[in-house]
């Protein structure tokens, strides 16, 4: 019997919804402040997944000026009706936002503008009935209500007009923080999937049904019906914000959030999307995993033909016209401070006013790190004119949570700098003066350590010093994503008279 590896997705993928439109389903997962906004993915077999793209790519879909890192969009869910695909998702932000619907017939794009939606409350998702009425659901603290709950209306999908009146459907068991909900029709009964306990520790699935759309609904004796709250040992933590799908044969599988923690409780590569199976009991009630109500490693893989994608190379050269779908901004990006044209071949970045540590379009690429032990390399031709000027390679968890390995320029001296910067304090590791010409600057990571080098003319790496990732994981550095590598380019506070060149980004995972 053949096995498949979790996570699906690795890297920072969270919330993870699924639908399934014949043989194909396809799946997105929230994005953040990170641009383009909400990856969508399709696979044949639930096991390997392709990028298609993103829902928002352009600016007049998802505006994330202003924005923190924690900000932007969270939870989307995907659903497929009348030949359209919907994706729902909150746009999160302090002093506005709000729910929004974006709609295509092609999964792969390209999506409409946002159709704003008029009910309140997060974690949105849509449910269509036999007769094509649409219903629209959130979490949401109803007048006089001391918790959140999940509640519901009709909708115009077309222009986001609640039809009926907001309607509380389920609050859940009596834990942390109600949310996450999907609605379903299984056999006649509608059964209300949501989230619990918190997206940390105390993470949970559960589940209630009920005989009418409205309710009321019941909750099942076993919830949570997922959780690792119970061992804080398993290999992996946080699981919950789940989403149900069902294959062609009848059998039924969920996606859903997770970590694999870097040291007891803490964790660095975000949250991540993982798969187990699940099955029904004779009562009409979920079974994930056999009953055991958690997710392992390793599993029987779904009973589908296996239908791998084509991977991207691990070296991008930059040799095509776009960017390739690994690569995300911090914000918007300007797009005059980007090219892949004035030097074929290459990357240029030019540094502006923004820095790492803020969100004001900083000039950035980055890609998600997916594994604890992995290498990270990058060509750079960077010949600063002034002390203020700066570009390299960054390991990039939060404006107040990243590391960077960076050319600069001192005086007279050309120098290679390790910095750590972490909340308002900047601490310098290590320099070394290096001559004009490119140079490569490398980052090598492990569950403990990032170990930082570089190298001259295609030489030998030197080592230049160490950072440990405890500061990076996100329950240190407050944030909801994960760690991305990439390439940056700065004028620490104003715009930078020279460009930097990238001929080459490699990332390779390495056996632990």
């Amino acid at each position: 019997m053949a096995h498949f590896q979790n996570p699906i997705l690795p890297g920072c993928y969270p919330d993870p919804a699924i639908c399934r439109v014949g043989e194909d389903y396809f799946l997105v997962t929230s994005s953040f402040a990170y641009f383009p906004g909400i990856p969508i993915f399709q696979s044949r077999d639930l096991v390997h997944w392709k990028q298609l793209g993103h829902c928002l790519d352009r600016k007049s879909q998802l505006n994330l000026d202003g924005l923190s890192i924690k900000d932007g969009i969270w939870a989307p869910a995907i659903s497929h009706s009348g030949g359209q695909f919907y994706v729902t998702a909150t746009l999160m932000k302090k002093g506005g936002g709000g729910n929004f619907l974006v709609k295509a017939t092609d999964a792969a794009g390209p999506w409409s503008e946002p159709v704003w939606v008029d009910q309140p409350g997060i974690d949105p998702s849509l449910f269509f009935d036999d007769e094509g009425k649409c219903y629209y659901l959130t979490t949401h603290c109803m007048p006089g209500r001391s918790r959140n709950d999940i509640v519901m209306a009709e909708i115009d999908p077309a222009t986001g007009q609640r039809l009926s009146d907001l309607v509380p459907l389920w609050s859940g068991i009596g834990e942390l923080a109600p949310e996450g909900p999907h609605l379903y029709k299984i056999g006649g009964r509608y059964y209300l999937m949501i989230a619990e306990g918190g997206t940390y520790g105390g993470h949970m699935e559960n589940i209630a049904r009920s005989e009418s759309l409205w309710g009321p609904y019941e909750g099942c004796p076993r919830n949570p019906i997922l959780t690792h709250r119970h061992n804080h040992h398993l290999p992996i933590q946080f699981a919950g914000h789940g989403d149900l799908v069902e294959m062609p044969d009848g059998t039924w599988w969920m996606v859903h959030l997770g970590v694999r923690c870097s040291s007891y409780q803490k964790q660095h590569l975000g949250r991540e999307t993982f798969l187990v199976p699940v099955s029904w009991d004779k009562e009409g009630w979920p079974l994930v995993n056999e009953g055991k109500g958690i997710t392992e490693l390793k599993h029987e893989s779904p009973q589908l033909h296996p239908h791998p994608w084509a991977q991207l190379p691990c070296t991008d050269n930059f040799d095509e016209a776009s960017l390739d779908l690994r690569w995300n901004h911090l914000g918007n990006p300007v797009p005059n401070r980007y090219s892949l044209s004035e030097r074929p071949g290459w990357l240029r970045l030019r540094g502006s006013v923004g820095t790492l540590s803020g969100m004001e379009s900083p000039t950035f690429i980055g890609r998600r790190q997916q594994e604890f032990v992995v290498n990270a390399s990058i060509c750079i031709e960077f010949e600063p004119l002034a002390e203020n000027e700066e570009a390299g390679l960054a390991v990039y968890m939060s404006p107040d949570a990243h590391y960077t390995l960076s050319i600069m320029r001192r005086g007279e001296k050309r120098e290679v700098i390790l910095k750590l910067h972490l909340d308002h304090l900047q601490t310098e590791i290590a320099r070394q003066e290096v001559p004009a010409g490119p140079l490569t600057l490398a980052v090598e990571s492990s569950k403990e350590t990032y170990t930082f080098s570089f190298a001259q003319n295609q030489g030998p790496l030197v080592r230049l010093g160490e950072a440990p990732v405890r500061y990076l994981c996100a329950e240190v550095a407050d944030t909801f994503t994960g760690v991305y590598l990439g390439l940056y380019a700065t004028g620490n506070g104003s715009s930078a008279a020279s460009h930097a060149d990238f001929d080459w980004f490699e990332y390779k995972q390495v056996s632990p």
